[in-house]
């Protein structure tokens, strides 16, 4: 059965980095995109970075150039590196995973989403 199982996270910080992992389970003939999304206690859900189907990559502005999106093919597993890491950057980290196409005997389908379980980064100052 296709599901996500994420990793990393904890306490650090003002200044310290992390990594997230999301392994990816069940989805070896499909492609897609993996998006990471946080929320802070309180806020609204907020994008914070994407790598799609072809390895283009986007951050929010609000995490550009201190983290860093990328993709495993052979381990299946999408990470999230979060450097320089801020107190605004605590929060409960989750991915998503949307199907784009599933091929041989795959039943996923196009727009299928999954999302792991989130885990927390607390950075202190």
């Amino acid at each position: 059965q296709a599901h996500v199982v994420q990793s990393g996270g904890g306490s650090v910080q003002t200044g310290g980095s992390l990594k997230l992992s999301c392994a990816l389970f069940g989805f070896s003939t499909c492609t897609y995109d993996v998006a990471w999304y946080r929320q802070a206690p309180g806020k609204e859900r907020e994008f914070v970075s994407r790598i799609d189907t072809a390895d283009t990559v986007n951050h929010a502005d609000s995490v550009k150039g201190r983290f860093t999106i990328s993709r495993d093919r052979a381990k299946d597993t999408v990470s999230l590196q979060l450097n320089s890491l801020k107190a605004e950057d605590t929060a409960t980290y989750t991915c998503e995973l949307t199907v784009d196409y599933c091929g041989g005997l795959s039943n996923l389908r196009y727009r299928d989403r999954f999302w792991s379980e989130g885990t927390q980064v607390t950075v202190s100052s």
